[in-house]
């Protein structure tokens, strides 16, 4: 895979959950760190996501914004 995002990372898919409409898909990009995301169902089942397949998370944002208590 060839992409311009500098943000992309590598993970295994610990989570997918099928909805009517949306997917939600969590992937571990470090040992107990995840990433999740909501896509399209049909995204879903074109990408073919399974629990333990390798995956990668692309993040494109032009604002990242952090906060502190």
């Amino acid at each position: 895979m060839k992409i311009s995002a500098r943000n992309s990372l590598k993970g295994v898919v610990k989570k997918v959950t099928i909805g009517a409409v949306n997917a939600e898909i969590s992937i571990e990009i470090a040992p107990g760190v995840e990433i999740t995301s909501i896509i399209t169902k049909a995204s879903a089942e074109n990408l073919g996501f399974k629990e333990g397949s390798e995956a990668y998370a692309v993040i494109k944002a032009s604002d990242v914004i952090l906060a502190t208590d």
